[in-house]
């Protein structure tokens, strides 16, 4: 490890390039970073700490630095900060702690930015059943292409653990050759340019094998709406994915956080309580850092407990 002899400030450009040449990270999230970072250098400025070099960064530092956050209002709100807002900042200042190890500079290690625990957050993994799964696929009026059609956009989220951008970036010519097959994997480019293999069941290939063969259009995308009257493609959109699952999930009673993403965890909650290694579930998510994956153990440790509780207590 070498000790630069520049400070923190002068090294955000070479970060931001090895973001994009290194990490292949968005020009998205590479914004991000610069804006998140931006606020750091507000505190090193205040704390008069401006010239301050890697190797001399302490975790006191962080500390106060997240106590500097804390305290920050919502330009928009007045009020403080949300511990999620707090933690994009964090995670970009350990993501430039991750960049000093990477070129052996010596700094503070990345694992001392501890993120602030958000309770809200952890109550809001919201997660159906295998039941309401099952009455939720079920919904959708099959006598009509469009019924069709969300039949087998329900069945590929659930089947597949797709972000619902994902799912709608699909093409029709990715499912050429279905006729006998009753399985498929693709791969596909997820969040963060990130390659991953995503599979099919059986039960949500036959769904999208009836779609197709009923399609007499020539739009590239798989799924498309039947509203549109422009030649423009009629690639759905997410928000329009959206209220898909909103409309059937309220017509079946089902709680009213039930949303593309529900169907997300509830794939990865299914795969933990079968007993598939994290880090499997970890790849079919296609999440880039374990910890991410780690919320649905907080879950499932949940109904563990309850159970435990249900099934020996002396109570």
């Amino acid at each position: 490890m070498n000790k630069s002899t520049k400070p923190i400030q002068k090294h955000l450009v070479d970060f931001l390039e090895w973001c994009e040449v290194e990490k292949g990270l968005s020009s998205k999230t590479q914004e991000n970073y610069s804006n998140f970072l931006k606020k750091f250098s507000e505190f090193l400025k205040i704390k008069n700490k401006l010239d301050i070099k890697p190797h001399d960064l302490t975790s006191d530092d962080v500390w106060q630095y997240r106590l500097f956050l804390a305290r920050q209002k919502d330009a928009h709100s007045g009020k403080e900060l949300r511990k999620t807002t707090q933690n994009y900042y964090l995670i970009a200042l350990r993501a430039l702690l991750n960049y000093f190890a990477e070129r052996d500079i010596t700094s503070l290690p990345a694992e001392k930015i501890k993120l602030a625990r958000d309770a809200q957050k952890e109550r809001g993994i919201h997660f159906l059943n295998l039941e309401q799964i099952e009455k939720l696929l079920l919904t959708p009026d099959t006598s009509s292409i469009q019924g069709i059609r969300d039949r087998a956009i329900l069945e590929t989220l659930f089947s597949t653990g797709l972000r619902v951008a994902e799912l709608v970036a699909l093409n029709r010519e990715q499912f050429n050759n279905l006729n006998n097959k009753n399985e498929l994997e693709l791969q596909i480019i997820g969040k963060g340019h990130k390659p991953r293999t995503i599979y099919f069941s059986t039960r949500a290939l036959e769904w999208i094998k009836k779609y197709i063969f009923l399609r007499k259009d020539t739009d590239k995308a798989l799924f498309i709406n039947y509203r549109a009257r422009t030649q423009e493609s009629r690639r759905l959109t997410v928000r329009s994915m959206e209220r898909l699952v909103k409309k059937y999930a309220k017509l079946v009673g089902l709680p009213f956080f039930t949303s593309p993403h529900t169907l997300r965890h509830s794939y990865a909650t299914d795969l933990l309580e079968q007993g598939v290694d994290l880090r499997i579930i970890q790849e079919f998510l296609g999440h880039a850092n374990v910890a991410t994956t780690q919320i649905y153990t907080h879950v499932t440790n949940k109904k563990l407990k309850d159970i435990h509780k249900k099934f020996h207590s002396l109570g």
